[in-house]
């Protein structure tokens, strides 16, 4: 009986029962909606870091990092590439001749990071040939040619064609000299990377440098972003004269940001749900005074505390029982949209968005693995919140209600 009154009382007033049903679905959208948005975020910032910027592993000489010292080459580096070629859990890798330099123009000089690269095997790991923005890609009949990102180009008044001299030292720390032709201008998600990073090809490179077919650092892509530990770890104890690092040490700044973002997110929605209470607290409270004479009838006709207690609890559940699916369904049918179409923040400042290494363009992402946890916190905050509107409903005194 208790549960068909709850049950008419909620459409007794359509408008009402439509304000809960509405903030529940509003608050549960909301929640998937910022933990959609934040995950799309993330999975294309660690996308970035993996297939454009660092990979998923990277191996260098124990010493290499501590100055980019052009010396501390890979030892036996061939041996270990053809180790690399054997390994199953390896899907690409490519070797690269890297040192410290300046580059000057006629407008100025500034520090930068050469790469000597092997140009089809960089495009495959890094996509760098993807993000040409002006010119084309390395011409074989054309020696001592340079990428350069557009940040860089932009700062130095750079074109295609333009000449530019890269100086740096060798192994014998001889300074070298060498005037190079920009082939091409690129851009890539991360500008501070664009402004400090060029390119050339490594056979140009390492004759400057002096180190024959050596290498300063192997990028490895692997078939799966799970491997990635556990690969590592076995590829140390397989070379421990080696430096074998994993994404997350080379950018620890995007693993921090991994556990900021999930922190973020929930304090979001805490204050997403806060607001939800307030409103159900709100509508529930208008709807015990609205319906006071009737309360202090059924009290006096011998409904117990605790039916009432019941009957207000029913009437909050069944509201939340209808706009959870509607909030579920909106947020499924919205994350799924934007997911294959991509949401475009360029809008909100494209400049800004790479100066952080982020896409403008961000595809969220259903938070599965959440969903759970989010609906139950829904609910959980919906039903807490008639608590205190029952209470005032316990308040009542039959005679005292009777009068109003």
């Amino acid at each position: 009986m208790i549960f068909r009154i709850a049950w008419r009382n909620i459409w007794r007033n359509k408008m009402r029962s439509l304000v809960i049903i509405l903030s529940v679905a509003i608050g549960l959208f909301a929640g998937i909606a910022v933990l959609a948005l934040y995950k799309g975020i993330l999975n294309s910032r660690i996308h970035t870091v993996i297939y454009a910027e660092t990979g998923h592993l990277q191996i260098h000489h124990k010493l290499f990092k501590q100055d980019n010292e052009p010396q501390f080459i890979i030892h036996q580096g061939e041996a270990l590439l053809a180790a690399l070629k054997k390994n199953s859990t390896v899907k690409l890798f490519t070797t690269r001749t890297i040192t410290q330099g300046m580059l000057a123009t006629s407008t100025g000089s500034a520090g930068v990071k050469i790469n000597g690269i092997i140009p089809g095997k960089e495009d495959e790991v890094s996509g760098l040939a993807n993000k040409i923005i002006a010119g084309k890609g390395f011409d074989p009949t054309k020696k001592n040619q340079v990428f350069i990102g557009n940040k860089l180009a932009d700062k130095m008044k750079l074109k295609t064609g333009g000449k530019l001299v890269l100086t740096f030292t060798d192994v014998d720390a001889n300074m070298i000299s060498a005037a190079f032709r920009v082939a091409a201008i690129y851009q890539s998600d991360n500008a501070p990377l664009d402004e400090r990073n060029v390119y050339v090809q490594q056979s140009e490179l390492n004759q400057m440098l002096t180190i024959g077919n050596a290498f300063h650092e192997i990028c490895i892509i692997l078939q799966n972003d799970a491997l990635t530990d556990i690969v590592r770890q076995q590829l140390q104890q397989q070379y421990p004269e080696q430096l074998i690092e994993s994404w997350k040490d080379i950018s620890p700044e995007t693993d921090l940001m991994i556990d900021t973002v999930d922190t973020t997110s929930y304090i979001i929605i805490g204050i997403i749900l806060f607001a939800l209470a307030f409103g159900i607290v709100n509508t529930m409270l208008m709807a015990i005074l609205e319906r006071t004479q009737e309360i202090g009838v059924m009290m006096a006709l011998g409904m117990n505390r605790i039916r009432l207690f019941l009957l207000v609890f029913l009437e909050t559940v069944f509201l939340t029982l209808i706009g959870t699916p509607v909030g579920l369904a909106v947020a499924w049918v919205l994350t799924l949209y934007y997911q294959q179409h991509g949401l475009n923040w360029s809008s909100a400042g494209e400049e800004v968005m790479r100066s952080f290494g982020f896409s403008s363009m961000i595809y969220p992402e259903f938070p599965t693995e959440k969903i759970v946890a989010v609906i139950c916190i829904v609910l959980f905050t919906a039903l807490a919140s008639c608590i205190y509107p029952a209470i005032k409903a316990l308040q009542l005194q039959p005679v005292e209600a009777l009068r109003k």
